[in-house]
C-alpha cells in the first residue's frame, strides 16, 4: 500500500494510521498539525477530495498528506505488538488530559504497562545523573513518601531519577518512567532490571519514539518536557546549572506547573541549580509536606495499593554500584555527616569506617567536624 491514496484504502486503516500520518508531517510543529486536524478532520485531511493549496503548507508537507507511507505506519504498529506495546493517540480517551494542555503535545504515545496511570494524579522527580548519595537517599525517600498520593514519573536516567522511581517501587507504589528512545530498547542498559521491575509492579513506560529509534541527544529535551507535561508539579533534588534537570524545570513552568527544589551545600556543585531555581520563585522544599500542602485537592491515601508483595532492594543496590571511584567517600555529603550515618551507609565495620576517614581527611578530601564529617569542595 505504499504512497497510495484513494477513499478505497483510507478507509481500510485505524485510526492509529492517520495519527502516525499526521506524526509524520515533516518540519511542523505538533500544535499546528493538530490545527490541521480540526480543520479537515482526521482522515478527511488524508482524502483524495481535500484541497491544501491555501493551507500554507511547503510541497513536502502537502507530499505527506497526499502520498503517506502506509507501510511504514503498519509496520511501526506492528513493531510495536511485538515489543508489547500500546499507541495512545491524541483523540483517545486515555491520552493524559494535562498533556494536551501543553504547547506542543506529542500526536502518538507508545505505552507499555499499566494504562490506568495515564488518568491518575502525578509527581515528576527529576536531578543529577551524579548525584550525591544524600541526594539519592533524598530522593528515594521523598519519592517513597509523595507516592501514596501520587504517581512517581521520572526519566529512568542514572542517579535521582532511578532513586525516584525505586523509591515509589520501595514504598509498594506506583512509578512512570519517561523515555527517549523506542520501547524496545532500554537506555541506560544497565537499568533493564529496573525497567522490567517497573513493568512488573503495574508501572508504566512511556515514549513518543517509535520502536527500534536510538537514544540521541534531541531526544532527550523533547523526553524531559512530556515528564512534566504528565505532572502537575516537578521536584528537583540535585541539579548542576547546565543540566537537563533545569529544562524539565523550564517545560514546567512554560507549561504552568508547580516547581520545587530541595536545597543543598553551597559546596555541592549538584545542587547549584536548585538554589538558582529557588532564587527564580521555585518553592524551597524541606519536607514532603511542602509539597503536598500545594495539592490539597487530590485525596491522600488513594495510590499505596501494596503492589509489591515483597521489597526488592537488589535494584538499589545494584545503583549504589559504580557511582563512585570511592564507596567511603561517597558516603560523607556536604552537610555533617556522623560517623554512625557514614557506617551504615558504606556498609563497613567501625573501625574500617574510622581508618577510611582519616586517610580521606589527609588527602584533603573530607574534614572532621563537631558531630562527623564534612566532603570538602574541591573544585
Amino acid at each position: 500500500m505504499a504512497n497510495i491514496k484513494s477513499n478505497t484504502v483510507t478507509a481500510e486503516l485505524s485510526a492509529v494510521h492517520f495519527w502516525l500520518a499526521v506524526k509524520a508531517i515533516p518540519r511542523l510543529a505538533n500544535h499546528k498539525k493538530i490545527l490541521l486536524v480540526k480543520k479537515f478532520g482526521l482522515t478527511s485531511l488524508f482524502s483524495s477530495n481535500t484541497d491544501l493549496s491555501e493551507s500554507g503548507l511547503t510541497s513536502p508537507q502537502r507530499f505527506a498528506i497526499t502520498s503517506p507511507d502506509w507501510d511504514s505506519l503498519s509496520k511501526i504498529i506492528s513493531n510495536s505488538a511485538k515489543c508489547e506495546s500500546t499507541i495512545i493517540v491524541f483523540d483517545d480517551p486515555t491520552y493524559p488530559a494535562l498533556l494536551k494542555e501543553i504547547y506542543d503535545p506529542p500526536l502518538v504515545l507508545f505505552i507499555r504497562g499499566n494504562a490506568d496511570l495515564l488518568t491518575l494524579p502525578k509527581i515528576a522527580m527529576v536531578g543529577s545523573r551524579n548525584a550525591t548519595i544524600s541526594g539519592r537517599e533524598i530522593a528515594h525517600k521523598f519519592a517513597g513518601e509523595l507516592s501514596e498520593k501520587f504517581v512517581i514519573t521520572s526519566g529512568m536516567a542514572l542517579g535521582i531519577d532511578a532513586q525516584a522511581h525505586l523509591g515509589a517501587l520501595h514504598h509498594k507504589s506506583y512509578t512512570i518512567a519517561v523515555v527517549a528512545t523506542g520501547l524496545d530498547i532500554t537506555y541506560p542498559a544497565r537499568h533493564k532490571t529496573l525497567q522490567k521491575n517497573i513493568i512488573a509492579n503495574s508501572g508504566l513506560i512511556i515514549s513518543e519514539f517509535a520502536p527500534g529509534m536510538a537514544p540521541k541527544a534531541g531526544h532527550f529535551p523533547k523526553r524531559n518536557r512530556l515528564i512534566s507535561g504528565l505532572s502537575s508539579g516537578v521536584v528537583v533534588v540535585e541539579a548542576s546549572l547546565k543540566s537537563g534537570s533545569l529544562i524539565t524545570a523550564r517545560c514546567a513552568l512554560e507549561q504552568g506547573r508547580e516547581v520545587f527544589a530541595v536545597p543543598s551545600s553551597i559546596y555541592n556543585a549538584q545542587a547549584k541549580g536548585c538554589h538558582w531555581l529557588i532564587q527564580q520563585g521555585a518553592k524551597l522544599v524541606e519536607g514532603i509536606a511542602d509539597i503536598v500542602e500545594e495539592f490539597e485537592d487530590i485525596p491522600a491515601n488513594t495510590l499505596n495499593l501494596n503492589i509489591n508483595k515483597e521489597k526488592d532492594n537488589s535494584l538499589e543496590k545494584s545503583e549504589e554500584q559504580g557511582l563512585c571511584n570511592d564507596a567511603m567517600l561517597a558516603s560523607v555529603g556536604y552537610e555533617i555527616t556522623p560517623v554512625d550515618l557514614v557506617v551504615s551507609r558504606s556498609k563497613l565495620p567501625i573501625d574500617v569506617v574510622l581508618t577510611r576517614l582519616t586517610v580521606l581527611e589527609l588527602r584533603g578530601l573530607v574534614s572532621a567536624v563537631p558531630g562527623g564529617y564534612l566532603k570538602l569542595n574541591r573544585g
